[in-house]
């Protein structure tokens, strides 16, 4: 039994490659239809560390970390309309044949950019807590084309200093998840990030209106909602809402979750990937 063991870790070992663009570094592993994993901002692939190796045992999985996050390099701005066509460029190259996808917040989002520009490119998305308009839940009178890198909170942010802003991520990082035991490694992530990148390309984010092109998504959409910190009630007022143009969608709640549900409700999440996936 421990000789199969091993075989086996070895065997997953061998199907890992790393694929490098500008725009984003990719880890490669398994065979079989194409899965593409896409973290949050700031985040790195790790993130997806608690289901590659379930997903890798049927599909082939690509998992991503953008550029000015982890150890990647920055890339010039605009940053999120970059990282997404070369996204498009990647499934081409690869010939990558209706990829499904999966992403977490801006992950999320950009799921929903690449299905909406390219209906027939993709065949499934799992959307992990992300709006279509994450902006206008936090700014008031939003508008998206008052969302510019040259603000006087933008110049605040670029100038402050590493004591500040590690406190600052600190803060982020306890609001974002109900997993005490994961903060650090939330903030860790939020300090090693591109300071230009973490202000800029939040931006990018926040600039980004996909309520109207949800009509153009034709594939199977299916969201994981976190209940945490503003209740049931609320969360699912806000997402039928923002995803009252997209024709074919399942809203799944995951109780008891911030923003991280892969880290807040591991099994549940887990368990409901796979069910999506059809993985027994």
């Amino acid at each position: 039994m421990k000789t199969i063991k091993i075989f086996t870790c070895i065997f997953f070992l061998l199907l890992i490659t790393k694929v490098r663009a500008q725009e984003f570094e990719v880890t490669v592993t398994g065979k079989g239809k194409p899965v593409l994993l896409f973290p949050g901002f700031a985040n790195t692939g790790e993130v997806f560390n608690g289901i590659v190796k379930d997903l890798s045992a049927h599909y082939q999985v690509h998992t991503f970390t953008f550029a000015g996050f982890g150890k990647v390099a920055p890339i010039s701005f605009p940053w999120l309309p970059k990282i997404k066509d070369a996204i498009s460029r990647y499934v081409q190259t690869n010939h990558l044949k209706n990829p499904i996808l999966i992403g977490h917040s801006l992950g999320g989002v950009l799921g929903l950019w690449l299905a909406a520009d390219e209906p027939k490119t993709f065949s499934k998305l799992i959307i992990i807590d992300a709006l279509p308009a994450m902006g206008v839940l936090m700014i008031p009178n939003y508008k998206s084309e008052n969302m510019v890198y040259d603000s006087p909170y933008n110049k605040q942010m670029l100038a402050m200093n590493d004591q500040d802003f590690k406190k600052m991520t600190e803060q982020m990082a306890q609001s974002m998840s109900l997993n005490k035991a994961v903060h650090q490694q939330l903030r860790d992530w939020m300090i090693m990030s591109d300071r230009k990148t973490f202000v800029y390309g939040y931006v990018d984010l926040l600039k980004l209106d996909l309520r109207d092109k949800l009509s153009n998504i034709v594939i199977p959409v299916s969201i994981l909602a976190a209940t945490q910190p503003y209740g049931k009630s609320v969360v699912e007022t806000n997402y039928k809402g923002q995803y009252k143009n997209l024709k074919n969608y399942t809203l799944n709640f995951a109780e008891n979750a911030g923003h991280f549900i892969m880290y807040d409700q591991p099994e549940w999440f887990l368990k409901t990937i796979k069910s999506e996936l059809q993985i027994k």
